[in-house]
């Protein structure tokens, strides 16, 4: 009697532990007696002890790092650059059977990619098309990983880190064209000043208001009209003597 309850119980714990519960985010994958023979979806799932083995799956986007790894450019630039990639595993049968870690294959394949691309571009294009350049490492290492049954769904570049020469470089270049911008744009506000300016006068003189305007800056330049003597010539006898040396000329 108390081997049949033995029995009994130890029955009860393995079916038990045939009884596996997959997650939403997961698929499994079974193997039965070392051979592929199906993948479980979400829910309650029976798997029979000793003979099946189950192999679980995430099929949410998973990120890994890539670890900085130094570049030379197309123009002979050390580069020092760290990526991250983005991936989803859409054929979990794939993932299990074609690669023995598909994490760390997409890493490695990941550096492989990013060095061969950054080497053949010079440093200007990385700088200015940092996401084009990505967009490139991207499709291929997704055009590799297919077979995997993983989908890369993006590379990011995080830093790219220059020597510490072509920094100052930089910096210096960077200051020039500053200075370079704010003198262009002194030059267009002087010119703009004068212009108008320009415009001032010659709207005082057609109107005769300059006369009044000259009147107005001796009275308000002179500190002491009792003791100044101003000599202001009309504005025609100026004009004159301009016709006149014009003509003389």
């Amino acid at each position: 009697m108390g081997l049949i309850i033995l029995l009994c119980i130890i029955g009860f714990i393995v079916i038990l532990s045939g009884i596996k519960i997959i997650d939403q985010y997961e698929r499994g994958v079974v193997l039965t007696l070392g051979s592929y023979t199906g993948t479980l979806n979400p829910g309650l799932n029976i798997v029979i002890p000793i003979i099946q083995r189950l192999i679980r799956v995430d099929l949410r986007i998973t990120t890994a790092d890539i670890p900085q790894q130094e570049v030379i450019t197309k123009d002979n630039v050390p580069v020092g650059i760290n990526a991250v990639v983005y991936f989803q595993v859409e054929k979990p049968e794939d993932a299990v059977l074609k690669i023995k870690d598909y994490t760390y294959a997409v890493t490695q394949y990941s550096q492989t990619a990013l060095r061969d691309v950054i080497g053949g571009v010079e440093l200007d294009t990385l700088l200015t098309e940092r996401e084009q350049l990505a967009e490139q490492i991207k499709s291929l290492v997704d055009k590799e990983t297919a077979g995997w049954g993983i989908n890369v769904t993006a590379i990011k570049m995080q830093d790219i880190e220059l020597p510490a020469d072509m920094k100052r470089v930089m910096a210096k270049q960077a200051e020039a064209e500053r200075e370079r911008r704010a003198t262009i744009i002194r030059a267009e506000g002087e010119l703009k000043a004068s212009e108008n300016l320009k415009k001032a006068m010659e709207n005082l003189g057609s109107s005769g208001a300059i006369s009044l305007r000259t009147l107005q800056t001796i009275e308000s330049t002179t500190a002491n009209p009792a003791n100044t003597v101003v000599f202001a010539l009309p504005t025609e006898i100026l004009a004159g003597l301009k016709h006149l040396l014009h003509s003389n000329k």
